[in-house]
């Protein structure tokens, strides 16, 4: 049966790679989306088409004949499914987060850029970790029933600039830049964590690995995952990283404008030099790693966090217009960047290993 794979960003170009490598033979005909838009015309030499016109492309007997994959974001499933019965196209599965993550898994089990934590040996040392989860008074209530690991701790992002309270701990306590939320997202959290908990001003010190992870996106680590930092000296955590075509520069200009863009150049280069003549060859890459997610050793978040939040502050007032006179998220979009550029930069000193993102609906 041959398979086409609804979606055509990061999730689909994944899976497409993933299913490439480990299947072979299996052919994959197109790439399909709801309307074209801003999407390419092709995705690895495959077309993308419109469901309209690629269901009329095909017999009802073929229609009956071809799998189609749904690797998009969770909560737009519904609608695809939907949309793709009215086609008369009813042999249809879901690619959730936590499959695209075991699917991935297997594709980078040989990757040292990017190797699976789930690849490495189990061992018998369980550190102590602490990730907090951003969450934000805005927030629908959750779909389905989510438990909340021991070691994570809700706090809510942008408490400064609301009444209304979602957690015991809020990212307005402390030193903190919680009033630059509309600008920031979740990385108004990642800054409370840093100047609070990470710099030795605390009693906490038991903990010896840190992270920030967000109410609908979590990093999926298992029992034996924490087993397996330890005696594998890993030194950070990241979530899969995402494929764009045809590099991670095209895709942020989806979200920046050039603007902004010039700005993290400039303030990139004014700042740390050593990184900014490393820049171009990470742009040039096509992995990306979304979503701010992060699960770290103390002290190389720390270093991290020292690095990033000066020059996310030089971007601010190099930012045309400036931060104070808008909220639109966009130095949360720059976190992303610069997070690829720093662990891409230090991806031969540091120990980085890889889990899935789960999105919670």
């Amino acid at each position: 049966m041959d398979l086409a794979i609804y979606g055509a960003q990061g999730i689909a170009l994944g899976a497409y790679e993933a299913i490439h490598n480990l299947y072979p033979v299996k052919e994959i005909r197109c790439f399909i989306v709801t309307e074209r838009g801003a999407n390419a015309e092709y995705l690895s030499g495959v077309p993308v088409l419109e469901l309209e016109a690629f269901s009329r492309s095909l017999s009802e007997q073929e229609k009956g004949e071809i799998e189609i994959l749904i690797a998009t974001p969770e909560n737009v499933m519904p609608v695809i499914e939907k949309n793709l019965d009215e086609h008369g196209l009813f042999c249809h599965v879901r690619l959730d987060s936590s499959r695209w993550a075991e699917l991935m898994g297997y594709h980078y089990a040989s990757d040292r850029d990017y190797m699976p934590l789930s690849a490495l040996p189990i061992g018998y040392h369980k550190v102590t970790i602490h990730m907090y989860m951003a969450k934000f008074h805005k927030d629908k209530p959750l779909a389905g029933k989510y438990d909340l690991p021991e070691w994570v701790t809700p706090v809510q992002a942008g408490a400064a600039l609301c009444e209304e309270r979602v957690a015991d701990i809020l990212d307005c306590d402390g030193e903190n830049i919680s009033a630059k939320n509309g600008n920031y997202s979740e990385l108004t959290v990642l800054y409370w964590l840093w100047k609070n908990h990470l710099l030795g001003r605390t009693s906490d010190e038991k903990y010896e690995y840190y992270g920030l992870e967000h109410y609908r996106r979590v990093l999926e680590l298992t029992d034996d995952d924490i087993l397996r930092l330890g005696d594998n000296s890993v030194d950070v955590v990241l979530p899969y990283p995402m494929p764009y075509e045809p590099n991670i520069e095209a895709h942020h200009k989806r979200y920046l404008t050039k603007e902004d863009w010039d700005a993290v150049g400039a303030a990139v280069l004014e700042l740390q030099p050593e990184y900014a003549e490393a820049f171009p060859g990470v742009l040039s890459r096509r992995f990306l790693y979304n979503y701010n997610l992060i699960l770290a050793k103390k002290e190389v978040l720390a270093e991290y966090c020292n690095w990033l939040f000066p020059i996310l502050e030089r971007v601010e007032k190099l930012s045309v217009p400036k931060a104070s006179e808008r909220s639109d998220r966009y130095v949360g979009y720059i976190g992303e960047s610069l997070t690829t550029l720093y662990f891409m930069f230090h991806k031969d000193d540091l120990n980085i290993a890889h889990a899935g993102c789960r999105f919670l609906i």
